[in-house]
């Protein structure tokens, strides 16, 4: 199937590893130009090396934890062309029980995994409702309902990004611009791994231990009963950017591996 997405501009944010990563590649398999961002200027060009095999991919280094980071990337991609996707992907997670999150905790965490998509959307939806087309996808999580209790500030966030996406997509009534969210299923990433090496000494077991134990406690009601992979969230994220997804909108659509037991 043609996505119909050839040669529009995506702005990915977070790209230079996981999620961000897979979606910008397989942005880039449909025909797409990719900016990539990441915080550092040499992942960042690393990222670039790798998916220029793929397409045409740019990068600009920003730090989206802050408003001038975000600005800088407003101004780096202007060089680049109008964005027609926006894909705000970059985020971070921590386990700490709720009396151990200090306000700088609460506080940082919505900076990033919100704000920045605040902040990018304001810059760049206008022009996508004066243009008449535009795609624009937070990327949400299983927590957006269904709180881990030792994820609270996490949590929070990403609940955040669906009401922000939901009032966005008031907005482009009567346009062909849309608005959605992706509700991410439990992902094997790069951060994942990492945080689970760090925890795994402590709590007497291996990595491959804990990757399975998930699912037998707060990942018990998947049905996909295994991590997903970046790439199967990637091909539910760049559908939505397309062309093909136009009737979708105001949407928080679930990839989540069937783990929040709910109908709707």
């Amino acid at each position: 199937m043609d996505l119909g997405i050839r040669d529009k501009l995506a702005l990915v944010t977070g790209s230079t590893l996981g999620i961000g990563r897979a979606i910008a590649g397989a942005l880039l398999d449909e025909g797409a130009r990719v900016i990539v961002n990441g915080r550092n200027d040499a992942t960042v060009r690393e990222a670039v090396t790798r998916l220029s095999r793929r397409g045409v991919a740019h990068g600009v280094a920003a730090d989206l934890s802050t408003a001038d980071g975000a600005l800088t990337l407003i101004d780096g991609i202007r060089q680049l062309g109008t964005v027609d996707i926006l894909v705000n992907n970059v985020g971070y997670f921590e386990v700490k029980r709720f009396t151990d999150i200090s306000d700088a905790d609460w506080l940082d965490m919505f900076q990033l995994n919100v704000m920045s998509g605040v902040r990018l959307a304001r810059a760049l939806f206008p022009g996508m409702i004066e243009r008449n087309w535009g795609r624009v996808v937070f990327i949400g999580s299983d927590q957006s309902v269904k709180p881990n209790i030792d994820m609270m500030h996490y949590a929070m966030t990403k609940t955040a990004q669906v009401s922000i996406a939901r009032s966005l997509a008031e907005l482009t009534r009567g346009t062909q611009v849309t608005v959605n969210s992706v509700l991410v299923a439990p992902t094997w990433s790069e951060g994942v791994e990492t945080f689970l090496g760090k925890a795994a000494p402590g709590l007497g077991k291996s990595v491959d231990e804990l990757r399975t134990d998930y699912f037998r406690t707060t990942g018990a009601t998947s049905l996909l009963q295994r991590w997903a992979m970046p790439e199967e969230i990637a091909a539910q994220v760049v559908f939505l950017c397309s062309e093909r997804a136009s009737a979708i909108n105001g949407a928080a659509q679930r990839a989540d591996g069937g783990i929040v037991r709910s109908l709707f």
